[in-house]
């Protein structure tokens, strides 16, 4: 004879775990999904400024390669709507065009054109600035003291650009990091710039540890 309740303490043991079984593969989901929002939520940009940027930054990325062709390789980075262009072209008119037409798309307020006129980069240039950039990433997350999440790191033929919303302290400290990145040749500050008391009010989330 079963004992009383046995079926359906068993039904619903067999209930949770298959409960358990399907939620597995939407972990990863909701993970992705909180580390997401997370990172936007510790972004000095609004979350109109973030939407705009990508927005800005898939248009160009359409409309630049039929500016240059093979004769040219062009990088976009959009921060707070401002677009750095970096990367190479055939010539100053090219140039001129592609900061025109950039320049006119829905949201940018300002274009800073670092294009080169020169040869595409070779396939190892563009390796070795990739490994640049993620090794400057990285040392700005092991430096307490500042917020990573606050700078944007572009790297191009071994030259750093840092763009982000920060204070004139955080900004010369990232530029030293990036400086004691191997590879480095040099580093451009492009940044929009906060007073200390701005960063405790505005965004005590993203302050730094110590002042």
């Amino acid at each position: 004879m079963n004992k009383p309740g046995l079926k359906g303490s068993l039904a619903k043991a067999v209930l949770c775990a298959a409960l358990i079984g399907s939620l597995q593969g939407c972990v990863p989901l909701v993970i992705g999904g909180a580390a997401m929002g997370a990172a936007a939520s510790m972004d000095r940009r609004t979350l109109g400024a973030q939407t705009e940027d990508k927005s800005i930054t898939v248009k160009a990325e359409v409309l630049v390669p039929k500016l240059v062709g093979d004769a040219g390789h062009v990088n976009i980075a959009s921060y707070n709507r401002k677009v750095l262009l970096t990367g190479e072209v055939r010539d100053e008119a090219m140039k001129a065009n592609v900061e025109r037409e950039v320049r006119g798309i829905e949201n940018v307020v300002a274009v800073i054109n670092e294009l080169a006129v020169a040869g595409p980069s070779s396939y190892t240039s563009r390796s070795s600035d990739a490994i640049i950039t993620g090794n400057v990433k990285g040392s700005l997350v092991e430096m307490k003291t500042i917020s990573a999440t606050s700078f944007k790191v572009v790297t191009e033929r071994g030259t750093v650009y840092l763009m982000g919303r920060v204070t004139q302290r955080e900004g010369d400290l990232a530029a030293n990091i990036a400086k004691s990145v191997s590879g480095v040749q040099k580093v451009v500050k492009i940044f929009e710039y906060l007073t200390e008391e701005e960063l405790r009010t505005q965004y005590p989330k993203t302050s730094s540890v110590a002042l």
